[in-house]
């Protein structure tokens, strides 16, 4: 049902916590299954240097959270807006059909912390 990597991510998750120097916070949910996903962020130089994150939710959910951060650690803040929910899910070697909408919750959480870091910037 789930593949070595959405295991692997859920037994040993990857920026587990909060940042307390984050200058990015975001948080989303999903009313229909319950999940809360909560991203946190330092970006310096247009560049994300950390980044953490905190799930209330199922194991894809928890999944998807750890592998969105290793995704975007590293990178651009344009680099980091342009993952989508459909590289989360490949990224872990794909999700069944009913735990997909996890996925859409990582790269939004994601989305919403660099949405916050703009606002704080005065983006």
């Amino acid at each position: 049902m789930y593949s070595e990597k959405v295991i692997d991510h859920f037994n040993n998750p990857r920026n587990v916590g909060d940042l307390a120097d984050a200058n990015g916070v975001g948080q989303v949910g999903n009313a229909k299954c319950g999940d809360i996903m909560k991203i946190s962020l330092r970006v310096e130089g247009d560049v994300i240097q950390d980044i953490k994150f905190k799930t209330f939710g199922c194991g894809a959910a928890v999944a998807t959270s750890s592998m969105v951060t290793e995704m975007v650690k590293g990178k651009t803040v344009q680099e980091a807006l342009a993952v989508t929910n459909k590289a989360v899910a490949e990224a872990l070697g794909g999700l069944p059909g009913e735990k997909l909408h996890c996925s859409n919750l990582a790269a939004d959480a994601v989305h919403a912390a660099l949405n916050d870091y703009a606002e704080k910037k005065g983006n």
